[in-house]
C-alpha cells in the first residue's frame, strides 16, 4: 500500500521537532519503507511516501509525535496504476 504521510508541525514546535529527531532519529516499524519526502519553505509542513503492508502500520509510527505533529494519511495510487484503474472494463 502506497501513502502520503502529510504532516502538520505544532505552531511554535518545529525546532522542538527537530531536536527529538536528532536526539531519537526516526525508526519506521517493520514493514514499512520509506520512498521520499519534502518539506514546506517554511517548514510548517513535510509530506513524506511511504510504503507499507497497512494504514495501522504508519499510525504506530505516528503515535509517537502526536505532541508535536497531526498527520493525515492518504492512500495513493502512482499514475500509471490509476490509468489502468480507469482503462479497466466495469
Amino acid at each position: 500500500m502506497l501513502l502520503m504521510v502529510i504532516e502538520t508541525f505544532a505552531a511554535g514546535k518545529v525546532d522542538a521537532i527537530y531536536t527529538r529527531l536528532a536526539d531519537r532519529g526516526r525508526l519506521l516499524p517493520a514493514g514499512v519503507v520509506y520512498i521520499d519526502s519534502w518539506v514546506a519553505a517554511d517548514r510548517s509542513r513535510c509530506y513524506q511516501l511511504m510504503e507499507a503492508p497497512d494504514e495501522p502500520s504508519i499510525r504506530e509510527w505516528t503515535r509517537h509525535w502526536d505532541d508535536l505533529v497531526s498527520f493525515e494519511i492518504v492512500s495513493v495510487f502512482p499514475s500509471i496504476e490509476m490509468q489502468a484503474r480507469l482503462k479497466a472494463p466495469k
